[in-house]
């Protein structure tokens, strides 16, 4: 954080302009019992050069593991400039700004990362993001109960290899509002869903099909198939995808005959380092003849009075803005900062960039696949996968993944907790950032 150096004159010299005698003073209205004790615990303050010292040597602690987990969050290369640029002043606030005339530097770039989302999904529209990308499913089948107003179920057929957080995040979101979620089983041997499985569920009213794209296991669904199933029934087809992915995959708009009608995902992978619990950003696209339903804002581009262009915010559903009734969420925001930085990374790695990225990410995994079938340990799905995969670690699998770990190798995610029919399971991630070496390393401290 930037340094402000208020010396004891500087706040002498504030008081006195407010005409309070201290800083005591300011907070003479809040009343005695409501106010903090004083912190107990606390060591005497240190300089900056100790301080530094002092968490350096804390930091050591955890050393610096390899990292291969994903499982929704990843370990990308950041260029520096990202977020160099995106803590300037100009932009460094975390919500949507709603003065026009005072925020036309924000309400351009997020105009620009809105544009760059929809090329990227190949949707017609984008909002200006949201918390993250399992609220973002969850507003995601909120609107297409509105859109799918003839079904009268509301019926949600979600995939079990949807990632869990996901899931459990949309449940209980839309829990309460009379919407039940039909979970999808996977095929044993692809990991995938059989789109001939949805045959069960012909005749019957249903409102929306959730697909992911790769799903939680990396693995790629037959996206065709499954959206041509709900067009052919006119049911509402969510796509849930990496952005990343996007890179190298058909676009959520080719699906099909007619594509996804609504496409969401986790922004993290553009621009947002890996941190405890974000904050991350949700983004979502959709068609334009459903630009009405779709939650939060839109930036758009306009025209003074001279014929100046100008930015604003064009779509305001939300409910401080419009009556509560009428509000397409209640619940969303727009993560102004990370956004920032995604539209910054988007821009300085450019199309031809982010495929090498993607193309990295596929690469390296399927080199880690192949390093590990050569020591015995198989992948447990046979279907195409992108940058993760579930590998069987055999009866052991947490005693192996304990040993790695006391090696400086986080080897990924453990599946049993979510899916106890994989409890030998870890789902292994490898990105750009993956070298030949660390790939050797893995294998190494396996062995």
């Amino acid at each position: 954080m930037p340094f402000i150096p208020h010396t004891e004159d500087d706040i002498r010299d504030m008081l006195q302009q407010i005409g309070a005698g201290s800083i005591e003073d300011l907070f003479e209205e809040i009343p005695a019992d409501l106010r903090a004790p004083p912190l107990s615990g606390i060591p005497e303050g240190l300089p900056e050069m100790e301080v530094t010292r002092l968490m350096q040597e804390r930091a050591a602690r955890d050393g610096a593991p390899l990292n291969f987990i994903g499982a929704g969050a990843y370990e990308h290369h950041i260029p520096a400039a990202v977020w160099q640029i995106a803590t300037r002043g100009e932009f460094y606030s975390a919500y949507t700004p709603y003065q026009a005339e005072a925020s036309q530097g924000t309400l351009q770039l997020i105009y620009e990362y809105q544009t760059m989302i929809t090329r990227l999904t190949g949707m017609e529209v984008s909002n200006a993001s949201l918390y993250d990308g399992a609220s973002a499913l969850a507003e995601a089948v909120l609107m297409a109960v509105r859109i799918n107003r003839r079904s009268k179920s509301n019926r949600i057929l979600v995939p079990g290899a949807l990632h869990p957080a996901y899931r459990a995040t949309v449940r209980s979101i839309v829990s309460n509002q009379d919407i039940e979620l039909v979970e999808l089983p996977w095929d044993e041997r692809l990991g995938s869903i059989d789109a001939n499985s949805l045959e069960a569920y012909d005749g019957q009213d249903i409102t929306a099909l959730v697909v992911a794209q790769p799903n939680f296991f990396g693995v790629l669904e037959d996206v065709d198939a499954l959206t041509r199933w709900a067009e052919a029934r006119g049911v509402p087809v969510i796509a849930v995808v990496n952005p990343v992915s996007l890179a190298l995959l058909k676009p959520p708009s080719e699906w099909g005959e007619r594509g996804a009608d609504i496409a969401v995902g986790e922004g993290q992978p553009l621009g947002a380092p890996l941190s405890g619990g974000g904050p991350y950003f949700g983004f979502m696209t959709t068609r334009r003849e459903h630009i009405r339903q779709m939650p939060g804002r839109i930036v758009g581009r306009a025209e003074d009075a001279d014929g100046r262009p100008g930015f604003v915010l064009t779509l305001q559903a939300r409910e401080q803005h419009i009556r509560r009734s009428k509000a397409t969420s209640n619940i969303c925001t727009n993560q102004g900062l990370v956004v920032t930085a995604a539209t910054i990374h988007m821009a300085l790695l450019g199309d031809a960039g982010l495929k090498r990225v993607a193309e990295a990410c596929w690469h390296n995994t399927h080199q880690l696949a192949t390093r590990l079938s050569r020591a015995g340990i198989q992948p447990r799905f046979a279907g195409d996968h992108f940058h993760e995969m579930a590998f069987d670690f055999g009866p052991d699998a947490q005693a192996r993944l304990a040993r790695m770990s006391r090696a400086g190798v986080l080897a990924g995610h453990p599946l049993a907790a979510e899916y106890p029919d994989l409890a030998n399971c870890v789902l292994a991630c490898a990105t750009e950032t993956k070298t030949a070496g660390d790939l050797d390393r893995y294998v190494e401290a396996l062995a």
